[in-house]
């Protein structure tokens, strides 16, 4: 059995996207972010970047101890390997996934994530936020054109195969319209996006833990304010004593 400590975000729904894709048993674990369950004592032992997801199999390949992985591209491999499914591993088709794996965690992900923190900041609390909103709407819009060129020659981003690839992409792109963008623009992305989202396993892994979250914006001011302080304004944990 695999656990998921999990928050229904764009970063946990790339695992259960892969997760309903394969047919593996899984358990959702959930880690409330907004009351900080990432900073318990328990999670940073499983992950010192206290941030979720991370997966723990209780059952690896060739027994021994469970295996506790952090980073949601990392845990896709792990999943996708164990299931041997979804990661090609002739050379130059597994480097093909590996390397759009790497342009999600490193580009995709944090620009897209950026974009969002700065198109919701109280800007009568923070001050004129017109410099950032436009960098990062800015950026977003060049990374869907990336997509979109690579699958204008490709069906999907590793090729001809369904891959992590595109699951571990896919759920950043859900929430185009808060980005700024307008998919209209671009014709290839917008046939795989709703490719991707007809399939059973992807709506699926989508709508886990939708039960969970709040919407913060309901909340009472000071919870809201805790909250952000929270999540926003993070410094260096400090070695133990």
């Amino acid at each position: 059995m695999i656990d998921l400590h999990y928050w229904p975000t764009p970063n946990g729904k790339k695992v259960t996207i892969l997760l309903e894709e394969c047919g593996l048993p899984y358990k959702i674990v959930p880690v409330n972010i907004q009351k900080g369950d990432q900073f318990n004592k328990d999670f940073l032992t499983m992950n010192p970047n206290h941030r979720m997801p991370v997966m723990v199999d209780h059952e690896p390949k060739g027994g021994g101890a469970p295996i506790s992985i952090f980073e949601s591209g990392a845990i896709m491999m792990y999943i996708a390997e164990k299931a041997g499914k979804f990661y090609p591993q002739d050379l130059r088709t597994r480097y093909d996934v590996n390397q759009w794996l790497i342009w999600q965690m490193a580009n995709q992900g944090p620009k897209s994530g950026e974009c969002g923190h700065f198109r919701r900041v109280d800007q009568k609390q923070h001050g004129d936020q017109t410099y950032a909103i436009n960098r990062f709407t800015d950026e977003v819009n060049r990374l869907y054109g990336v997509l979109n060129n690579r699958l204008y020659k490709h069906k999907y981003l590793a090729g001809d195969q369904y891959t992590i690839a595109d699951m571990i992409s896919y759920p950043w792109t859900v929430n185009w319209k808060f980005q700024g963008q307008d998919i209209e623009e671009f014709k290839h992305f917008k046939r795989w996006f709703e490719e991707l989202g007809a399939r059973p396993a992807v709506q699926k892994g989508m709508a886990v833990g939708t039960d969970l979250s709040t919407d913060v914006t309901k909340l009472p001011a000071e919870e809201q304010a805790r909250i952000r302080k929270m999540m926003y304004n993070q410094r260096a944990i400090p070695v133990p004593a």
